[in-house]
């Protein structure tokens, strides 16, 4: 599988499950999350507003793999965002304690995607500039 190839199913990826995610929130509030016991209608408002806001998230992630090339750009902008979200699980993890083991398997896997992601952030652009563009027929000889 080429890198270019590996960006785009990754992009795909990404913004589908994010938008799937966002609207699980949406839609369960609270018991979207592995491990949560009921937190009030405070703590239930923010989460499913965040599940909007995640789902927004993963159309811009979908918005990205349909781009022709992928904008190197947007991969590394959404991909800092995800980084900061794993950062931040880190920084709960530090102060809070240890959550669900979901949440620690999803901290580990926003940590090793995130990397990943930077280093295929260009792989499309890169493909695209290789390709040497087609020669223009003069006609016949």
């Amino acid at each position: 599988m080429t890198r270019a190839k590996a960006l785009r199913g990754l992009v795909l990826a990404m913004g589908y499950a994010c938008v799937a995610i966002g609207l699980l929130h949406v839609l369960l509030g609270n018991a979207a999350i592995p491990g949560a016991a009921s937190a009030g209608p405070t703590v239930d408002s923010l989460g499913r507003f965040l599940g909007a806001t995640f789902a927004g998230y993963g159309l811009a992630w979908l918005w990205a793999a349909r781009q022709a090339p992928i904008p190197a750009g947007a991969v590394r902008a959404l991909t800092a965002v995800f980084l900061l979200g794993a950062l931040g699980r880190l920084l709960s993890l530090a102060v809070e304690g240890r959550p669900h083991g979901f949440q620690l398997a999803l901290g580990a896997l926003e940590l090793a995607l995130s990397p990943l992601l930077f280093w295929l952030a260009d792989a499309d652009t890169r493909v695209r500039d290789e390709v040497p563009p087609a020669r223009a027929q003069d006609g016949p000889a």
